[in-house]
């Protein structure tokens, strides 16, 4: 009896890899070997920087929320420990919008805490 293969399976398998990689450089995006490779390592960095991305944004609205902070005399620390004291109910991000976006906003939040 003839060996049975199943090429259509192997051949779906490999297109899937190939279309993902559409758009790389050189063999990675039409050699299999190679494509299979670097879209595992695209796909673990973008699971890894995922992650990072949500660490990066909270760094940025805290030197947002710092600088918009020590223009009215007050630190990063000292602002959140009232605002923490005082139970606002206000996170990180809608604090940095509105120290560059609405400065007298912010001023207001300053005084309500102080």
């Amino acid at each position: 009896m003839p060996r049975s293969v199943n090429h259509v399976a192997s051949r779906a398998r490999r297109k899937k890899i190939l279309n993902q990689t559409k758009g790389y450089w050189g063999a990675r995006k039409n050699v299999y070997t190679i494509a299979k490779n670097i879209l595992e390592k695209g796909l673990t960095y973008a699971y890894r920087d995922r992650r990072q991305k949500k660490r990066n944004f909270r760094a940025l609205w805290i030197q947002r929320i710092n600088a918009g902070a020590r223009q009215h005399g007050m630190s990063y620390s000292e602002l959140m420990g009232k605002i923490h004291a005082k139970n606002v109910q206000i996170n990180r991000k809608v604090l940095a919008d509105l120290a560059m976006n609405n400065p007298e906003a912010f001023k207001a939040i300053l005084d309500a805490v102080k």
